[in-house]
């Protein structure tokens, strides 16, 4: 398939070292994380992940549900006690992609690997992958450069439509349109404005029927801006036409052979209002674990 001719051009299995476990995030460097800390003048923040909730986005079909919250110990157990001490305890059992999440390296791949060469059968049940495991990207935290491409704004629509292709032409328009330019270590935000259906028009059905999202032309321009990571406010960043065969060729170049995580499901609207409102569509991003 023509993806794994663009995966092989663009692989960076190898760039890094053969053992390298976090991909493109290798390009935030040091000097760059530096740079990015001087883009705070307001020091405004905005939360860009969904709640925690039981009645979250997930429809609860199939092997995602939405968070399970289960009281393990209340003050009604402890009654009695001379200190009077009241103690809650408690614990949530749920699939990470019922909440903004991002994909590990170890999440998709294809041929037998997943990225630099890793091996599926690295993955198991019990252990979970014992070589790309997402904690070797999360335990310092990532941060830097953030930019967020509006594509929704420049379509003057508040949302497109499900199975609207970005391509490399509308990401550069959004660019010229925004007065910003997405370059190498950044974090590339990209608005579709498709959590609207889920946050306001409380159609969950309608936020799963498909989706708009980057075409793999989109890979190629990643490769070369250097960009380290991607996100966007749908559930799998790339396009996907509702009621066709359910492939994703861009996970496929992007995560396995790229080795770029990709966030999905993040919360855009109040970061694009305000980018909107003063004109700065780029800032600190700083990623929590």
């Amino acid at each position: 398939m023509e993806f794994r001719e663009i995966g092989k051009r663009l692989s960076n299995w190898g760039r890094w070292g053969k053992d390298d476990r976090i991909g493109t995030l290798n390009h935030i460097t040091d000097e760059r994380r530096a740079a990015a800390g001087k883009l705070i003048k307001t020091g405004k923040l905005f939360e860009l992940g969904l709640a925690v909730q039981a009645q979250g986005i997930q429809r609860g079909t199939g092997v995602r549900s939405n968070p399970l919250h289960l009281m393990s110990m209340t003050p009604l157990d402890l009654r009695g006690r001379e200190d009077g001490a009241i103690i809650t305890d408690d614990y949530i059992i749920m699939p990470l992609q019922s909440v903004t999440q991002w994909d590990g390296l170890a999440h998709f791949g294809y041929d037998g690997f997943f990225y630099n060469e890793t091996p599926a059968d690295t993955v198991t049940t019990m252990t979970g992958s014992s070589v790309l495991s997402i904690h070797q990207i999360a335990e310092k935290g990532i941060a830097g450069r953030g930019v967020l491409l509006d594509i929704a704004r420049l379509k003057g629509v508040d949302s497109l439509e499900s199975g609207t292709a970005i391509t490399p032409a509308d990401l550069e328009a959004a660019e010229k349109a925004q007065g910003v330019k997405v370059g190498p270590g950044d974090i590339l935000l990209i608005r579709t404005g498709w959590i609207r259906h889920f946050l306001i028009d409380k159609a969950i059905d309608k936020y799963w029927a498909g989706e708009p999202g980057i075409e793999l032309s989109c890979a190629e321009w990643l490769h070369a801006r250097d960009v380290a990571a991607v996100c966007s406010d749908d559930w799998a960043v790339e396009v996907i036409e509702h009621g066709k065969p359910f492939h994703l060729p861009v996970h496929s170049v992007l995560i396995r052979d790229m080795g770029m995580t990709l966030g999905e499901i993040f919360v855009l609207e109040d970061l694009a209002a305000d980018c909107a409102k003063d004109g700065v569509y780029e800032f600190f991003s700083p990623r929590r674990r």
